[in-house]
């Protein structure tokens, strides 16, 4: 049995922990009003980007470009993978990580691009080469977006990889972030089911053509669409980070209460042997 020092250690250590749980979890609550300021401001121009690109999808039919035709055949998959360069935020890396590793075991021909240092961590464990990696902390994401477009497109209009899958978080509330697959290139135009077959022709004119549209356009949408994952990503993140130093904090409060108890019942016994010796060796002097 714990000794009423040993119990006292315990509370103290605890105590110690609950403070450190405590700032951190002050620090992304702070964090994430800013991750998620950023996240929202980004919607309009996604969604917008978005609808552009599929009108334009939609309406020019077939475009000779690199990212609308299919990457070489038997090349590996190009996987981007996003994960946070810290952890102490409950499964949030851990279910990323997963969901990579399932894809993994599914489709073995893959070529990874890591960002954030857990999942470079987590590739090296699993045996995976990384063909770059680039840290989550850097303050400018919008460059690290360009440069991991950059790169990926490169190798996919090499031929080293056939296609672009990117492994990311979901923000669907502050108590639930999930991971998602989605595939980026080649990009599959969405039809409309109400509009006639072919789009409306005559309907919207491109100067000085479809093509150069596109071109300036989908390596813009690529860009983009990393840099928004990078944002929600960080997002996600401090919302897991601030769920689990709440519980963490919430559980250390519990645990001192309940050795608070047993410390105090410890005591209450040693005082009462102490006073039964006592008692017993009066008893003896006096007999």
């Amino acid at each position: 049995m714990a000794t009423v020092r040993d119990l006292r250690d315990r509370i103290r250590s605890l105590k110690n922990t609950q403070q450190i749980t405590k700032a951190m979890k002050q620090i992304a609550s702070t964090k994430i009003r800013r991750a998620e300021e950023l996240r929202r401001q980004s919607r309009p121009f996604a969604a917008a980007l978005s609808e552009m690109l599929r009108d334009l999808l939609t309406r020019a039919g077939h475009v000779d470009h690199p990212f609308m035709n299919p990457g070489k055949e038997g090349a590996p998959s190009g996987i981007i993978l996003i994960t946070a360069d810290k952890g102490l935020a409950g499964a949030f890396n851990s279910n990323l990580i997963r969901t990579a590793d399932v894809h993994r075991r599914e489709h073995p021909n893959v070529r990874w691009y890591s960002v954030g240092i857990k999942g470079r961590n987590a590739l090296r464990r699993l045996e995976q080469e990384t063909a770059q990696f680039w840290p989550q902390s850097r303050v400018d994401k919008r460059e690290t977006a360009r440069a991991i477009a950059t790169r990926v497109s490169e190798d996919f209009s090499a031929g080293a990889i056939g296609e672009i899958l990117m492994i990311s978080s979901k923000f669907a509330s502050m108590t639930s972030q999930k991971p998602e697959l989605r595939k980026l290139v080649p990009v599959e135009p969405e039809r409309d089911a109400s509009a006639p077959e072919g789009g409306a022709p005559g309907s919207v004119e491109f100067e000085p053509s479809p093509e150069f549209v596109l071109e300036h356009l989908l390596p813009t949408y690529l860009e983009f669409t990393i840099y928004a994952a990078l944002l929600e990503t960080d997002a996600c993140f401090f919302a897991a980070q601030l769920m689990a130093m709440s519980n963490a904090t919430d559980n250390a409060d519990q645990l001192i209460d309940d050795l608070t108890i047993v410390m105090n019942n410890a005591r209450q016994a040693a005082i009462t042997k102490e006073l039964l010796e006592i008692v017993g060796g009066a008893e003896a002097l006096v007999s």
